[in-house]
């Protein structure tokens, strides 16, 4: 992993840092008395991790927080409240974090879609952040297409351009650098009951086909109330992490490739190379409809076995290795004579 975004305030309001402006709060509300957040961006600093901060602007807990959102009118709270000082309060934490915790590469806004047609007044928060950390990058789960001031476009649980899960109806994909957001079982959160963990097949190939998309791969995980991580999460991080070891080449540092995806899998590119990710074997030939005149070699990432390769009409035809049952992608290379 390359960066680590991680929840700093949540729907409930609950503040997993030291806020100033709050005693809803890890530090003030829990025996333990401690931030999480600062130990994690000081290791993070140390390692060289990129750390960026999740912030809910849906809040249940905050009175100001009205008129309340459609996922909060069963609150029980009082019915009143002031919507500016509510966004006052949200700017002044996002200001601790952005000042206190060192270099934050993103802030990772969710909860937007509880009120859409609110003023969420996202020109004067956006100009806060980068004011503050000129680098930070904002994006924001709102499944809409970017507002001004946004960086980088998001998509829940699906990979750009798709609405298996129903997020992202209409929304297009825009020019911004993009990254999609998915779950290793079904749920965000912890859930005991949920057992429909993806196989480590699953989620590479799911990294594999966000590059071929031209975006990152944001993968969640849940910890358990008492903080650990179920075991099924660490196996399956595990297991990607020796995969990466192995194939990283064909994901860090590389744009989506000249071969748009396809059921069979997809390409991504870096410098003068362009790594061919088959994830649904065809058959014993796959047929490239791109760059016949432009490829001088070709080898499989794994072992560099030659692959012989041939131009067939406007296209460039491989001849694929033999698979092993256990690849969850062969990749091939195919080295060009320009980038």
């Amino acid at each position: 992993m390359k960066y680590i975004t991680i929840t700093s305030k949540h729907h409930d309001g609950f503040a997993m840092f030291d806020s100033q402006v709050s005693d809803w709060t890890i530090v003030k509300r829990t025996p333990w008395k401690k931030d999480p957040l600062r130990m994690l961006a000081d290791e993070c600093h140390k390692q060289g991790i990129h750390l960026s901060f999740y912030y809910s602007q849906l809040d249940w807990h905050n009175p100001d927080y009205y008129p309340r959102g459609r996922t909060g009118e069963a609150a029980g709270r009082a019915d009143g409240g002031d919507w500016d000082k509510y966004l006052d309060y949200q700017d002044a934490q996002l200001r601790e974090l952005l000042t206190n915790y060192g270099e934050i590469s993103g802030i990772w806004f969710d909860g937007w879609w509880d009120k859409p047609k609110a003023n969420w007044r996202l020109d004067r928060t956006y100009k806060l952040i980068h004011s503050l950390q000129p680098q930070t990058l904002i994006g924001n789960n709102h499944h809409q297409a970017p507002n001004p001031g946004e960086d980088i476009q998001m998509f829940e649980k699906d990979l750009p351009g798709r609405n298996t899960a129903g997020f992202n109806e209409g929304e297009k994909i825009g020019d911004l650098p993009l990254e999609t957001a998915e779950t290793i079982n079904t749920a965000w959160g912890y859930n005991f009951t949920d057992d429909h963990f993806k196989s480590t097949r699953e989620l590479v190939q799911y990294l594999v086909r966000a590059a071929g998309a031209n975006a990152n791969f944001l993968l969640n995980i849940g910890p358990r109330p008492d903080g650990t991580i179920q075991p099924e999460f660490v196996e399956g991080l595990q297991q990607m992490g020796q995969w990466l070891a192995q194939y990283g080449d064909s994901i860090y540092g590389t744009r989506g490739g000249p071969v748009a995806p396809h059921p069979w899998g997809v390409t991504t590119r870096k410098a003068n190379k362009v790594y061919v990710h088959v994830l649904e074997w065809p058959d014993s030939a796959l047929l490239l409809p791109a760059l016949a005149d432009q490829v001088t070699s070709a080898y499989v990432l794994k072992d560099h076995a030659k692959v012989d390769f041939s131009k067939s009409g406007d296209g460039l035809l491989l001849k694929l290795p033999p698979r092993a049952s256990t690849d969850f992608d062969t990749v091939v290379v195919l080295e060009t004579a320009a980038p």
